[in-house]
Protein backbone atom coordinates (compact mmCIF):
# COMPACT_ATOMS: atom_id res chain seq x y z
CA UNK A 1 0.00 0.00 0.00
CA UNK A 2 1.15 3.48 -1.17
CA UNK A 3 1.61 5.67 2.06
CA UNK A 4 -0.08 8.94 1.85
CA UNK A 5 1.58 12.69 2.46
CA UNK A 6 1.38 13.41 5.85
CA UNK A 7 3.74 12.54 8.54
CA UNK A 8 2.35 11.78 12.23
CA UNK A 9 5.04 12.40 14.97
CA UNK A 10 4.36 11.09 18.36
CA UNK A 11 7.16 13.54 19.84
CA UNK A 12 8.24 12.56 23.83
CA UNK A 13 8.90 16.17 25.38
CA UNK A 14 9.99 14.97 28.97
CA UNK A 15 8.13 14.92 32.25
CA UNK A 16 7.97 18.52 32.60
CA UNK A 17 11.37 20.45 32.62
CA UNK A 18 11.68 22.18 28.90
CA UNK A 19 14.97 21.84 29.04
CA UNK A 20 14.44 18.33 28.99
CA UNK A 21 13.85 18.07 25.36
CA UNK A 22 16.03 16.31 22.82
CA UNK A 23 17.55 18.46 19.61
CA UNK A 24 15.47 15.98 17.49
CA UNK A 25 12.15 16.64 19.32
CA UNK A 26 12.75 20.60 18.85
CA UNK A 27 13.88 19.68 15.25
CA UNK A 28 10.99 17.67 14.67
CA UNK A 29 8.12 19.90 16.57
CA UNK A 30 9.75 23.07 15.13
CA UNK A 31 9.17 21.68 11.50
CA UNK A 32 5.99 20.37 11.57
CA UNK A 33 2.96 23.01 11.07
CA UNK A 34 0.65 20.95 13.07
CA UNK A 35 0.59 20.47 16.80
CA UNK A 36 -1.84 17.98 17.84
CA UNK A 37 -2.09 18.41 22.41
CA UNK A 38 -4.22 16.98 24.30
CA UNK A 39 -6.74 19.04 26.06
CA UNK A 40 -8.43 19.02 29.39
CA UNK A 41 -12.23 19.82 29.83
CA UNK A 42 -11.21 23.18 31.48
CA UNK A 43 -9.08 23.61 28.50
CA UNK A 44 -5.65 23.20 29.64
CA UNK A 45 -2.94 21.62 27.54
CA UNK A 46 0.06 21.05 29.83
CA UNK A 47 1.87 19.27 27.14
CA UNK A 48 1.94 22.65 24.85
CA UNK A 49 2.77 24.79 28.02
CA UNK A 50 5.98 22.74 28.11
CA UNK A 51 6.77 22.71 24.29
CA UNK A 52 6.20 26.53 24.88
CA UNK A 53 9.05 26.84 27.40
CA UNK A 54 11.51 25.69 24.63
CA UNK A 55 10.48 27.13 21.38
CA UNK A 56 7.99 29.84 19.69
CA UNK A 57 4.49 28.08 18.79
CA UNK A 58 3.26 31.18 17.55
CA UNK A 59 2.94 30.00 13.49
CA UNK A 60 1.92 27.08 14.62
CA UNK A 61 -1.72 25.53 13.68
CA UNK A 62 -2.71 23.82 17.03
CA UNK A 63 -5.39 21.14 17.16
CA UNK A 64 -6.75 20.15 20.42
CA UNK A 65 -6.84 16.73 21.17
CA UNK A 66 -9.89 15.46 23.85
CA UNK A 67 -9.74 11.96 25.46
CA UNK A 68 -12.14 10.46 27.27
CA UNK A 69 -11.07 9.88 31.25
CA UNK A 70 -13.59 6.98 31.56
CA UNK A 71 -12.27 3.33 31.85
CA UNK A 72 -14.72 1.81 29.58
CA UNK A 73 -12.81 0.95 26.67
CA UNK A 74 -15.66 1.15 24.42
CA UNK A 75 -15.68 4.87 25.40
CA UNK A 76 -11.78 5.27 25.21
CA UNK A 77 -11.73 3.70 21.65
CA UNK A 78 -14.15 6.52 20.75
CA UNK A 79 -12.21 8.93 21.90
CA UNK A 80 -8.96 7.88 20.22
CA UNK A 81 -10.77 7.57 16.89
CA UNK A 82 -12.09 11.45 16.89
CA UNK A 83 -8.94 12.31 17.61
CA UNK A 84 -6.98 10.50 14.78
CA UNK A 85 -9.52 11.65 12.53
CA UNK A 86 -8.83 15.25 13.26
CA UNK A 87 -5.65 14.66 12.78
CA UNK A 88 -5.93 12.48 9.59
CA UNK A 89 -7.96 15.75 8.29
CA UNK A 90 -3.81 17.49 8.50
CA UNK A 91 -2.20 14.56 6.96
CA UNK A 92 -4.81 14.51 4.12
CA UNK A 93 -3.83 18.07 2.80
CA UNK A 94 0.06 17.07 3.03
CA UNK A 95 0.53 18.72 6.43
CA UNK A 96 3.08 16.82 8.49
CA UNK A 97 1.72 16.67 12.76
CA UNK A 98 3.29 16.54 15.64
CA UNK A 99 1.47 15.04 18.70
CA UNK A 100 4.15 16.06 21.88
CA UNK A 101 3.31 13.89 24.57
CA UNK A 102 4.96 13.86 28.68
CA UNK A 103 7.87 11.62 29.01
CA UNK A 104 8.83 9.55 26.36
CA UNK A 105 6.31 8.49 24.03
CA UNK A 106 6.33 4.46 24.12
CA UNK A 107 5.43 4.60 27.95
CA UNK A 108 2.00 4.68 28.83
CA UNK A 109 1.32 7.06 25.89
CA UNK A 110 -2.10 8.04 24.18
CA UNK A 111 0.07 8.75 20.62
CA UNK A 112 0.48 4.94 20.17
CA UNK A 113 -3.45 4.44 20.11
CA UNK A 114 -3.74 7.22 17.58
CA UNK A 115 -0.85 6.13 15.75
CA UNK A 116 -1.95 2.45 14.68
CA UNK A 117 -5.50 4.00 14.00
CA UNK A 118 -3.63 6.65 11.77
CA UNK A 119 -1.57 3.38 10.20
CA UNK A 120 -4.47 2.22 9.16
CA UNK A 121 -6.00 4.97 7.37
CA UNK A 122 -2.67 4.84 5.15
CA UNK A 123 -0.15 7.15 6.84
CA UNK A 124 3.37 6.96 7.96
CA UNK A 125 4.33 7.69 11.50
CA UNK A 126 7.08 8.31 13.39
CA UNK A 127 7.50 8.07 17.17
CA UNK A 128 10.81 10.11 18.61
CA UNK A 129 11.99 9.38 22.61
CA UNK A 130 11.96 11.66 25.17
CA UNK A 131 13.13 11.65 28.64
CA UNK A 132 10.86 9.49 30.84
CA UNK A 133 9.29 10.87 34.25
CA UNK A 134 10.91 8.05 36.13
CA UNK A 135 14.14 8.88 35.09
CA UNK A 136 13.66 12.29 35.60
CA UNK A 137 12.70 11.30 39.01
CA UNK A 138 15.55 9.46 39.88
CA UNK A 139 18.06 12.23 38.89
CA UNK A 140 16.12 14.56 40.83
CA UNK A 141 16.70 12.18 44.31
CA UNK A 142 20.06 11.39 43.23
CA UNK A 143 19.45 7.81 43.33
CA UNK A 144 20.38 5.48 40.44
CA UNK A 145 17.53 2.70 39.53
CA UNK A 146 19.32 -0.12 39.15
CA UNK A 147 22.64 -2.04 40.39
CA UNK A 148 24.21 -5.08 38.09
CA UNK A 149 22.08 -7.70 38.02
CA UNK A 150 18.84 -5.53 39.41
CA UNK A 151 15.83 -5.81 37.29
CA UNK A 152 13.25 -3.17 37.20
CA UNK A 153 9.37 -3.10 36.76
CA UNK A 154 7.47 -0.53 35.64
CA UNK A 155 4.17 -0.84 37.29
CA UNK A 156 0.52 0.53 37.04
CA UNK A 157 -0.62 2.01 40.49
CA UNK A 158 -4.17 0.51 39.98
CA UNK A 159 -2.84 -2.76 39.37
CA UNK A 160 -2.18 -5.87 41.70
CA UNK A 161 0.60 -3.68 43.89
CA UNK A 162 0.65 -6.60 47.02
CA UNK A 163 1.97 -9.00 44.26
CA UNK A 164 3.91 -6.60 42.57
CA UNK A 165 5.78 -4.80 46.01
CA UNK A 166 7.31 -8.38 46.24
CA UNK A 167 8.74 -8.57 42.97
CA UNK A 168 13.10 -8.36 43.28
CA UNK A 169 14.71 -5.32 41.79
CA UNK A 170 13.52 -1.62 41.84
CA UNK A 171 9.46 -0.91 41.62
CA UNK A 172 8.32 1.60 39.69
CA UNK A 173 4.31 2.86 40.45
CA UNK A 174 3.26 5.21 37.67
CA UNK A 175 -0.37 6.56 37.29
CA UNK A 176 -1.48 6.36 40.63
CA UNK A 177 -4.45 9.62 40.22
CA UNK A 178 -6.79 9.44 42.59
CA UNK A 179 -5.66 6.16 44.16
CA UNK A 180 -2.49 7.42 45.49
CA UNK A 181 -3.54 7.25 48.81
CA UNK A 182 -3.87 3.37 48.52
CA UNK A 183 -0.55 2.86 46.40
CA UNK A 184 1.04 4.89 49.73
CA UNK A 185 -0.69 2.62 52.09
CA UNK A 186 0.24 -0.56 49.98
CA UNK A 187 3.99 0.90 50.03
CA UNK A 188 3.94 0.54 53.72
CA UNK A 189 2.54 -2.76 53.85
CA UNK A 190 4.28 -4.37 51.37
CA UNK A 191 7.84 -2.95 50.99
CA UNK A 192 10.12 -0.97 52.95
CA UNK A 193 8.68 2.73 52.96
CA UNK A 194 12.34 4.18 54.22
CA UNK A 195 13.47 2.61 50.90
CA UNK A 196 10.81 4.83 48.76
CA UNK A 197 10.07 7.98 47.16
CA UNK A 198 7.73 9.92 45.54
CA UNK A 199 7.71 12.86 43.12
CA UNK A 200 4.73 14.65 42.15
CA UNK A 201 4.86 16.79 38.23
CA UNK A 202 8.79 16.06 37.82
CA UNK A 203 10.16 19.36 36.05
CA UNK A 204 6.49 21.53 36.63
CA UNK A 205 6.62 24.46 39.13
CA UNK A 206 4.57 22.95 41.48
CA UNK A 207 7.21 20.15 41.63
CA UNK A 208 7.01 18.29 45.15
CA UNK A 209 9.35 15.68 46.19
CA UNK A 210 9.07 13.37 49.32
CA UNK A 211 12.08 11.77 49.40
CA UNK A 212 11.04 8.72 51.88
CA UNK A 213 8.02 7.74 52.41
CA UNK A 214 8.57 6.53 56.02
CA UNK A 215 9.15 10.14 56.86
CA UNK A 216 6.54 12.28 54.86
CA UNK A 217 3.86 11.07 52.15
CA UNK A 218 1.63 13.84 50.26
CA UNK A 219 -1.98 13.59 52.20
CA UNK A 220 -5.35 12.69 50.51
CA UNK A 221 -6.29 15.48 49.58
CA UNK A 222 -2.89 15.70 47.35
CA UNK A 223 -3.52 12.74 44.81
CA UNK A 224 -2.08 14.23 41.47
CA UNK A 225 -2.43 12.20 38.06
CA UNK A 226 1.62 13.11 37.49
CA UNK A 227 2.58 11.40 40.59
CA UNK A 228 5.65 8.36 40.98
CA UNK A 229 7.00 6.49 43.31
CA UNK A 230 9.68 4.67 43.07
CA UNK A 231 10.45 2.06 45.35
CA UNK A 232 13.82 -0.28 46.14
CA UNK A 233 14.66 -3.17 48.21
Amino acid sequence: MELKHGIFYGVGIGPGDPELLTQKALRVLGECPVLACPQTHSGEMLALDIVRGAMDVSEKTILPLHFAMSRDPAVQRKAHEDAAREVCRYLEQGMDVAMPNLGDVSIYSTYCYLMEIVQAAGFETAMIPGVTSFCAIAARLGISLTEMNTPVHIVPASGDLETALQWPGTKILMKSGKQLPETIQAVREHANPAHSALVQNCGLPDERVFPNLAESAPGPEDSGYFSTVIVKE
